[in-house]
């Protein structure tokens, strides 16, 4: 499958770029996908939640009320959990939620998610570029020329590009990656997909390695 180039203008550059069948054209599998997906969210969760149990609130250890007479429930207490301010039931207590995934799952996804925006029409190809200094103004002109200024969008650079990023950094619904930083959750959180040109071929090395 090829694909027309565009410069940051957004106009046609006159070259074409061949899109790896391994790699974009494979049958996009939403399983892989969703068990990617679910584990780097699982890892960024930080699992630091903690409650105080019946043992851990401070107050006193004497029983409040007799055992028995007074028409109610007994109580041991006043930490008793039924008590307002006292220690919670079965509450939550530090943990880790990160699992492992078999790295040719994860391969697998990262092509299906790739191969899902190209059946969508939603990656482009364009040509590598830079700005000279920071500036937001200059990438909202790239992204208004790409006609994705209303969408969220993707932008993967074959190596670390400054002036790009800190030019996209005030943007909500855009986002700058290396090649080597591409995930499935970035790509399918991208309404478009913006592949420069010079980054295909490290995509393409990473995902057959």
């Amino acid at each position: 499958m090829k694909l027309t180039v565009l410069d940051k203008s957004g106009k046609e550059t006159g070259k074409e770029v061949e899109l790896s069948e391994e790699v974009f054209g494979v049958e996009p599998n939403e399983n892989a996908i969703y068990l990617d997906v679910k584990q780097y969210l699982a890892n960024k969760r930080q699992g630091t939640h903690k409650a105080k149990e019946r043992a851990e609130v401070t107050g006193s250890g004497r029983k409040i009320k007799k055992q028995k007479g007074t028409g109610t429930a007994r109580a041991g207490d006043i930490k008793n959990p039924l008590f307002r301010g006292g220690g919670r039931v079965f509450g939550p207590r530090p943990k880790s939620y990160r699992f492992k995934l078999n790295k040719n799952i994860k391969r697998l996804a990262r092509k299906s998610a790739l191969s899902a925006k190209v059946k969508e029409e939603n990656l482009l190809v364009v040509e590598n570029f830079n700005f000279d200094t920071p500036k937001t103004k200059e990438y909202l002109q790239v992204l208004e020329a790409l006609k994705i200024a209303d969408k969220k969008s993707l932008f993967v650079f074959a190596e670390s590009n400054k002036n790009v990023y800190l030019s996209a950094r005030n943007f909500k619904g855009s986002n700058v990656v290396r090649a080597s930083e591409l995930n499935t959750y970035n790509i399918m959180n991208a309404e478009k997909l913006v592949l420069v040109d010079n980054a295909l071929e490290e995509i393409v090395t990473n995902l057959n390695k």
